[in-house]
């Protein structure tokens, strides 16, 4: 294995004098100065040189042209049989020109090329004549090859005698195979079979010329078939041991040998296989990528070694290598994208001053672009995929910087490069994208899409580089501020744009100068943009930037609307890029800053004084946190130091400082109301249900005390101490937001009397201006009734959880009434009534009633297994829930009748259930189970879910006051239905 590797590197280091080829021509020969592109098809994977391939070409091509002409293969000796690579002489030329007897069309020195022509290229006779500009006074050469096929020699560099070692062997093959075509064999193994080391002049270009033959057959039968190899193939594997077995041991090449034998049957095997199976062509040399290699070496042929030119005898060589399309599975399409490549990338080598190679490319491109729309073979559609991307590559590299690339002396190859790149992007996307088949609808124009990105991206990287070129002509002589120097500069490149540039990008983007303009304008704005935000006072500088910047705008403008004149929307689309740089809006920005410095400030003084703030009722005589009075001065101190701004636009940007005020209260009110919780906070955990034990009288007993799911600590609101959530503590958090909310409305009025007094001299301009703390207001209402509710069943579950839990109602109702929960409550509501703000003061007290009256339901319905009520009871609780309600009504000096009266409605609704017999709230149950589950039947019951929505027409509602009903009837029930335990 390595010893081929070492002879692959010695084939690419003596290709001249080991493998018959030529030494490439002196560069200085050529106007060659810039080097090829790389080459955009599939690496090979085996190690085969160029000089490699372009034997193996040259051979495909002397076969495919000998057993396709018309007359009888002949060999004739040459004189010169020495293995030289110097240029023939004439009388080897003659010896050459009647060995080619396969090759025999004359060439006609100074005949009109058609395909020139198509291609729009002159003749390099008619226009390269001795001494004249273009050949740069260099002499003819001293003769012409007399036949296509010794241009072909010459043009692949071949030397005569590897040529008539090729042509002998060609002759031997045709002498035991006589009447075979060239695309029944496998040209590599059929000169392994007919040459011995005996035929080489020297044993080391025979060791190089059999290890090429045998990486041919590996690349085209195991590494690139035609048809998928099997992996169970035994032709394969024997093909791999023997190329294998060559590494190490010389395989003996010639006829009769064993090994050949046994070399011809694996590949022949291999080489017969076909898709259909019906073929009866030698696949070796036309599987992917090889072909292409292959024929790409071929294409090298068209253009002059020495000038790099497609040659004049285009034509004839054309149909030569066509001849070779059989064997190498080339078709039309496939020479279209290789003739492409080659005419691009030979343009490429000219330094990029040959504009007929690059006219040429362009006009080919266009035949490679019909095919891309009809031939969909996924082959083809990789290699036209990386053969694109490779050319598109290029043509962006200097596109997206054409201001870098092309100036005046150079201008003219701008067009062919932008209509190449565009041409190549348009087959990517429109013919090979599925993304883009996908959303066809959108009709994207690519050309135009891709042009103006050009432009964009070009235009941008000029101005970063006048930008840098501004800055160093700023010195201690001239002080010009750096954006005034800028403007003048991108002025300048705006108009080369518009006369150098733009004339042919509007080929492709009718818009091409505005677009232009547009992102001249963008780039600008941004550098002024970030100018204006680092000022803090307008100074003479300011004043000259803001003056360059409005005369650059003016000018910019000027061109956007002389090139949009005729676009479809007079080009407002374009103007819609260009915000404008007016002084005015600058001086705007510099007054948002100091707004939001304000804002900001203050957002952060509400963090500190919040976290500080101990919401102590003896702090004012108001009851409401010294932190809200504080962020209101300084609120009015915010205001008063806008309207001293010197600017005319105060009330087009009050807007943003009421806004920024409004986020600050906003942020102040969430931050008095967060940690306190909601409702739900505390709202308990109903216990699981159980049945009362009949017969026995229910006594307290400590150890049966109710599972509850915290622990209960009484606190009233004269125990509370510092509890930032006692209630005298939320009690002022409530103030505190009344406050606020009173307080914006006088805020507002101040705004208003601001206003007339800056705008003196005009109407009246507070007409229609809408003032409004909207976030604020929104916040306080919102906190407010937050509040009242968290106060409220905290109040109820928290601090008076032990009477609810552990006294009302527990052993025997008669025995733990109502009263021990009034005597609680009389406290709580002198604190709310002599603490709140009397304009929340009802709401408070009426979140409070709610709560207790959600309490007593709950002791009533899910109150624990110490609880247990006869129908005589009933009188009790409806009693105890009078009491309750008349707490609040406090004989006409509490809360409005029609209020607590709605409240009281659904306890109401729920204590009627308690009159009514076991027996028949059993039957009720059973119907509302029944009408609510359709899978349901009076004998099988599903246990009804939890809502908490008790109602008399709730199944749950009802089932819990057959859970709490002492008697049998009930517990029978229970029992039976869902087995419900006695206890927890």
């Amino acid at each position: 294995m390595a010893r081929l590797f070492r002879e692959s590197r010695r084939d690419s280091s003596h290709s001249s004098s080991s493998n018959g080829f030529l030494p490439p021509p002196a560069a200085a020969a050529a106007p060659t100065s810039a080097s090829a592109l790389p080459s955009p098809f599939p690496d090979l994977g085996v190690q085969l040189s160029p000089a490699d391939l372009r034997e193996a070409a040259y051979e495909v091509l002397v076969a495919a042209s000998r057993t396709t002409g018309g007359k009888p293969l002949t060999y004739i000796p040459q004189s010169a049989s020495g293995a030289g690579a110097a240029p023939p002489s004439p009388a080897s030329s003659s010896a050459s020109s009647a060995s080619s007897a396969s090759l025999q069309r004359s060439l006609t020195s100074a005949a009109a090329s058609k395909m020139k022509k198509a291609l729009g290229l002159r003749s390099s006779a008619s226009s390269k004549g001795v001494g004249s500009p273009g050949s740069g006074g260099r002499a003819a050469p001293a003769r012409r090859p007399a036949t296509v096929g010794e241009l072909m020699r010459v043009q692949m560099r071949v030397s005569e005698p590897a040529d008539a070692r090729i042509r002998r062997g060609l002759l031997r093959i045709a002498a035991s195979q006589l009447g075979r075509r060239a695309e029944s064999m496998v040209v590599p193994l059929e000169f392994l079979q007919q040459f011995k080391a005996s035929d080489f002049p020297d044993p080391q270009e025979y060791e190089v010329w059999r290890s090429r033959n045998l990486k041919l057959l590996e690349a085209g039968l195991l590494v690139h078939p035609l048809v998928p190899l099997n992996k169970s193939d035994s032709s394969a594997q024997r093909l791999r041991q023997i190329i294998r077995g060559a590494y190490d041991r010389p395989l003996e090449t010639g006829k009769n040998s064993e090994s050949m034998q046994s070399l011809r049957t694996s590949v022949m095997s291999l080489a017969g296989r076909s898709h259909d199976g019906t073929s009866d062509g030698c696949h070796w040399a036309d599987g992917f990528p090889l072909n292409l290699h292959l024929y790409q070496t071929l294409v090298e042929a068209c253009f002059d070694n020495d000038e790099g030119t497609v040659v004049d005898e285009i034509d004839e060589v054309m149909e030569l290598l066509k001849k070779t399309w059989v064997i190498l599975g080339i078709n039309e399409t496939l020479h279209n994208l290789c003739f492409t490549w080659a005419l691009f990338n030979h343009f490429v080598m000219s330094g990029q001053v040959d504009i007929e190679l690059l006219s040429a490319a362009e006009n080919q491109l266009a035949e490679v672009a019909k095919d891309a729309k009809t031939t969909k073979d996924p082959n083809y559609c990789k290699v036209l995929s990386s053969t694109l991307s490779s050319v598109m590559g290029w043509t962006e590299k200097r596109l997206l910087a054409y201001h870098e690339t092309f100036n005046t002396s150079n201008i003219e190859s701008m067009q062919g490069i932008v209509s190449i790149g565009v041409s190549a992007a348009r087959v990517l996307v429109e013919d090979i994208s599925h993304e883009y088949r996908r959303r066809r609808k959108e009709e994207t124009d690519v050309a135009r899409s891709r042009v103006e990105t050009y432009i964009r991206s070009s235009l941008r990287t000029a101005f970063a580089q006048r930008m840098e070129e501004a800055d160093s002509k700023r010195s201690s002589r001239n002080p010009t501020p750096v954006l005034s120097i800028l403007a003048k500069d991108i002025g300048d490149l705006a108009l080369k744009e518009k006369n150098l540039y733009s004339p042919i990008l509007k080929t492709w983007h009718p818009l091409a100068s505005g677009v232009a303009v547009a992102t001249l304008h963008s780039c600008y704005g941004n550098e002024l943009k970030q100018f204006v935000a680092g000022l803090t006072e307008l100074t003479p500088d300011t004043v000259l930037v803001l003056k360059s910047a409005d005369k650059l705008e003016k000018d910019l403008v000027n061109i956007a609307v002389e090139d949009s004149v005729d676009s479809d929307d007079g080009g407002k689309s374009l103007i819609r890029e260009m915000p404008p740089y007016e002084a005015e809006n600058a001086i705007a920005n510099l007054v948002k800053v100091w707004i939001k410095e304000r804002v900001d400030r203050l957002k952060g003084w509400v963090d500190r004084n919040l976290k500080q703030e101990t919401w102590n009722p003896g702090a004012n005589r108001e009851n409401f946190a010294p932190s809200s009075v504080e962020m209101l001065r300084v609120i009015g101190e915010t205001l008063d130091a806008f309207f001293e701004l010197p600017i005319p636009m105060h009330p087009a940007l009050l807007p943003d400082l009421t806004a920024g005020l409004d986020r600050s209260l906003q942020l102040y009110v969430s931050k008095a109301k967060s940690g306190c919780g909601t409702r739900n906070t505390f709202m308990p955990q109903l216990p699981p249900l159980t049945r009362c034990e009949v017969g026995s009288k229910l006594l307290f007993k400590k150890k049966e005390k109710p599972q509850n799911l915290q622990v209960r600590v009484s606190q009233n609101g004269a125990t509370n101490g510092n509890d930032p959530l006692g209630l005298p503590q939320l009690c002022v958090r409530l103030n505190t937001l009344q406050y606020v909310r009173g307080e914006l409305e006088n805020l507002e009025k101040k705004i208003k009397t601001c206003l007339r007094n800056v705008e003196s001299a005009q109407a009246d301009i507070t007409d229609g201006l809408d003032i409004k703390f909207e976030l604020c207001q929104a916040a306080c209402q919102e906190g407010i009734q937050q509040i009242c509710e968290t106060t409220a069943y905290k109040v109820t579950f928290y601090d008076l959880g032990h009477v609810l839990w552990d006294t009302l109602y527990v052993g025997d109702t008669a025995s733990n009434r109502v009263e021990v929960l009034l005597r609680e409550l009389d406290p709580v509501l002198e604190t709310i009534s002599g603490t709140v703000h009397n304009k929340v003061r009802n709401r408070a007290i009426t979140a409070l009633m709610k709560a207790t009256f959600d309490g007593f339901l709950l002791v009533l319905l899910a109150g624990g297994p110490l609880r247990a009520f006869t129908r005589q009871d009933s009188q009790i609780i409806e009693d105890d829930f009078r009491a309750l309600r008349e707490l609040y009504l406090a004989d006409g000096d509490g809360l409005p009748e029609e209020l607590v009266d709605k409240a009281s409605s659904q306890v109401k609704n729920v204590l009627s259930l308690f009159r009514a017999d076991s027996e028949s709230l059993i039957e009720r149950f059973k119907r509302m189970m029944v009408e609510s589950n359709r899978s349901a039947s009076k004998n099988r019951l599903p246990l009804p879910p939890t809502t908490g929505h008790w109602s008399p027409n709730e199944p749950n509602t009802v089932l819990r006051v057959l859970c709490y009903r002492g008697d049998e009837t009930a517990t029978k029930f229970l029992k039976k239905t869902y087995n419900l335990p006695k206890k927890i």
